[in-house]
């Protein structure tokens, strides 16, 4: 296996997978933290945090840091979830060097100017408004709130307009110390890159990373609940929640081809019977997000408010049936769709790094492709079945619902007899 792993004295990994038929790489830094990391007084800091790396730092400015990778045709961006939050960068092979040297400066030498800080507090109150604005966007944050009510897992990444506004360069620096430490980061660099180069510059820049493991996060605690939401608009946009499975569950990528089975594409249930059959709706889908310790089942569909209620009974019954009488046929495809993520995952170098580094985090070492596979193979009809039906037993439905008053009307009576019967 062409997968190296170093773990430096502070704790962080360096992992690097050689892929000498490309010119170019893919380079990051992944840490063990995110949203619900924060404190009540800190909701929204690890997004304010991974926008204020590239606003400057002791050696760099903001447009010095845009203008050092795009003069050699790179580019550099950023994320966070709800666990953890990722910086990475794609260059040529010649600039791996200088994509690794800004990564480690923008995170360790930080200068959380507060002139930046105040503008970037500003973009960020924009990309709330511009989230409010996109129903099918923010029913998924008030779906997470009813589903984790009062717990850090269950707040939306971006924060509130006022939590936002509140942050001074103190809290960036605090936040930074508690969370960003070297046994909860881990280095990727994927595509044409060498191993031991990536770590004796990486044991040099993030040497000041150093100290325990940071803090456990609450533990989460799924709900039912609902929140329906009257707006002016054309359709209704439905989230429905069930309580999932964390991500080292053994029976994880059972109820991940239970889920492909029934939302995963064209060729689901519900696709073919609430959209081609019944022609109940445009978009509807299901997915199965796994966290450390939980995890939840998320069914979405866009539809005619005249439609929201019948499309619910629906998409329920679809989802029972299919924890009774999966079939072989149903469950050979969503193993195979499975195996051809997995494999497509090694033709990109950015893909197969946010692979690795998600291994790391979750499970502390690189898993081989044939162990990845093995697990996929061990999924059978009945285990799906028992997957389905486990998640049906697991919780009540949580929903979050925005759209015409008339839909919201039916949908909460089609929620609430689905929560009594799921009781």
């Amino acid at each position: 296996m062409s997968v190296e792993v170093t773990r430096l004295p502070s704790g962080l990994a360096v992992v690097t997978d050689s892929m000498p038929h490309l010119q170019s790489a893919s380079l990051g830094v992944w840490v063990g933290a995110g949203s619900r990391d924060e404190l009540p007084k800190e909701h929204g800091i690890s997004h304010l945090l991974e926008h204020m790396a590239f606003k400057g730092t002791r050696r760099r400015s903001a447009r010095q840091i845009a203008e050092e990778i795009e003069a050699v045709g790179g580019d550099i961006n950023a994320g966070t979830s709800v666990e953890s939050t990722a910086y990475y960068t794609r260059v040529l092979k010649a600039d791996v060097p200088l994509a690794l040297d800004v990564l480690a400066d923008i995170l360790s030498e930080p200068a959380f100017d507060p002139n930046e800080l105040t503008r970037e507090q500003n973009v960020i109150l924009q990309e709330i408004g511009a989230a409010e604005d996109t129903p099918d966007d923010i029913v998924f944050d008030h779906l997470q709130e009813v589903a984790f009510p009062d717990q850090p897992v269950g707040r939306s990444i971006l924060g509130t307009p006022e939590s936002v506004r509140s942050f001074q360069q103190s809290d960036l620096r605090t936040y930074l110390a508690r969370n960003y430490c070297g046994p909860d980061m881990v280095v990727v660099a994927t595509g044409a890159v060498d191993h031991r180069a990536v770590v004796d510059q990486a044991g040099t820049l993030f040497a000041s990373f150093k100290g325990g493991e940071g803090p456990m996060p609450q533990p989460a605690r799924f709900s039912s609940g609902s929140y329906l939401e009257p707006r002016d608009l054309e359709q209704m946009h439905i989230a429905l929640a069930l309580e999932g499975m964390p991500q080292r569950d053994p029976e994880l990528f059972s109820l991940q081809v239970f889920s492909s089975v029934v939302g995963g594409g064209m060729s689901s249930r519900l696709f073919q019977e609430v959209r081609e059959n019944r022609g109940l709706c445009y978009s509807i889908y299901t997915y199965h997000a796994p966290y450390s310790d939980t995890g939840t089942f998320v069914l979405y569909a866009g539809t005619d408010p005249g439609d929201a209620a019948d499309l619910l009974t629906v998409a329920m019954d679809e989802i029972a049936s299919a924890a009774s009488n999966i079939t072989q046929t149903e469950v050979d495809r969503a193993k195979a769709q499975m195996r051809a993520g997995l494999m497509m995952a090694l033709e990109s170098s950015s893909a197969r790094a946010q692979q690795l580094a998600n291994h790391m985090l979750i499970h502390g070492r690189p898993i081989p492709l044939e162990e990845l596979s093995e697990r996929i193979d061990r999924v059978t009809v009945e285990s799906a079945r028992a997957a389905g039906l486990a998640l049906l037993e697991r919780s009540r439905p949580a929903i979050a619902a925005i759209g015409p008053a008339r839909g919201l009307d039916a949908s909460a009576g089609i929620v609430d007899r689905l929560s009594r019967k799921a009781a």
